[in-house]
């Protein structure tokens, strides 16, 4: 339940499994009214590939594909919750119809709010009223996770009534998204294979782009604070993910809530499949990178060794300063570069046509640059 609370509270397109009656249905809904969020329940065993594709109507000597009422409704209120129910029940026609819903929010010719969430809910075709297997390209779209229940629990929630979900997360900030690209990034460079992985059938998570970087808002956003959590000023060092990070409140894990660490790893592997999901997962636990504030302001600050290490501490760096936004920061990035550059020149470079796509307005060049012209005529960035 914490998973999917987290999901949507960011966004994250999820699709729930589990057998019937485990009360699927009645948790996205109470989760809808905590947050005022109007849901919208869609059967696809019952509906054609029109309620997805929009049905084609002539309007004004043009063909308009209408959208049908429940998309009107979330449009007409700016946010809300589709909840695509019983989803192994669609056949694969009706599938294939959701694929943009799911992906770009697009109904027929409507364009539904950014801001409503999808989340859907399956049993497995085995267990399901003449039941599809999902098809690969759908279940690429959304995160899988396991809704499971136990006898205590249901137990607990005779007696005492069954707890409604919460999204405790607050917004991500662009550093924090940053970092969890980067870090990503840096796993892929090593792992290049787990990039894209199709499976031969029926499968949940599988790697593909697509979902690395639902992996990645994911990172991001079990790593946020939750709302109303006071910003340390000072204190030990605060992990993101795989490293110690001082003094950003957007940095903090520990205050996220107990069980966090499950969640992301419950989110991570519903996206990329469990493979992929915990070699990154432990990938990040072995990480000990520096804070890049520190780097930028400490000259003589020590760097890591390894290369992956190094990849992923630029990649930071990198969004530290795109986030911050000053020409202080962005000059003194490369020295950064700078240091990485006589040790591993391919690493800096890399690193250094994302500083200079970034380059505020005005921004002199700094002295470094002129120590780094073999690398940055290696990234074409000099003639």
């Amino acid at each position: 339940m914490d998973a999917l609370s987290v999901a949507v509270a960011a966004n994250l397109p999820v699709l729930l499994w589990g057998a019937p009656g485990t009360g699927k249905t009645s948790a996205v809904l109470a989760l809808g009214e905590r947050l005022g969020l109007p849901v919208e329940a869609v059967v696809g065993s019952i509906r054609e590939p029109s309620d997805f594709a929009g049905l084609p109507v002539l309007r004004d000597r043009e063909t308009w594909f209408a959208p049908p009422r429940w998309a009107e409704r979330l449009a007409a209120a700016g946010t809300g919750i589709l909840f695509l129910d019983e989803l192994t029940t669609a056949p694969p026609a009706v599938q294939a119809a959701m694929l943009r819903v799911v992906l770009e929010r697009t109904v027929g010719d409507l364009a539904l709010p950014s801001s409503v969430r999808i989340v859907a809910a399956a049993n497995p075709p085995e267990q399901a009223a003449d039941g599809w297997d999902l098809s690969a390209p759908l279940a690429n779209r959304l995160i899988h996770l396991d809704w499971t229940v136990s006898a205590e629990s249901v137990a607990e929630g005779f007696i005492c009534g069954f707890p409604a979900p919460t999204a405790p997360l607050g917004e991500v900030g662009g550093a924090l998204s940053g970092r969890a690209r980067a870090l990503v990034g840096a796993f892929l460079r090593v792992r290049p294979e787990l990039v894209l992985a199709v499976p031969d059938g029926p499968a949940r998570g599988w790697p593909s782009p697509r979902t690395w970087e639902l992996a990645a808002t994911a990172l991001a956003c079990t790593s946020a604070p939750v709302i109303g959590d006071p910003a340390p000023t000072e204190g030990p060092d605060l992990p993101l993910i795989g490293g110690p990070f001082t003094g950003e409140r957007a940095a903090r894990v520990e205050v996220a809530g107990p069980g966090m660490e499950r969640v992301r790893a419950e989110l991570v592997v519903g996206a990329v499949g469990e493979a992929a999901g915990f070699e990154l997962l432990s990938w990040l636990r072995d990480l000990d990178l520096p804070d890049p504030a520190t780097l930028l302001a400490d000259p003589t600050a020590p760097l890591p060794d390894r290369v992956d290490r190094v990849h992923a501490v630029l990649g930071s760096v990198v969004a530290h300063v795109a986030a911050d936004g000053s020409t202080d920061a962005w000059q003194r990035a490369w020295t950064v570069i700078g240091r990485v550059a006589r040790r591993t020149p391919d690493v800096a470079a890399t690193a250094a046509r994302s500083l200079a796509a970034r380059r505020p307005h005005g921004a002199a060049l700094p002295p470094a640059v002129l120590e780094l012209a073999p690398v940055l005529r290696s990234a074409g960035l000099m003639p």
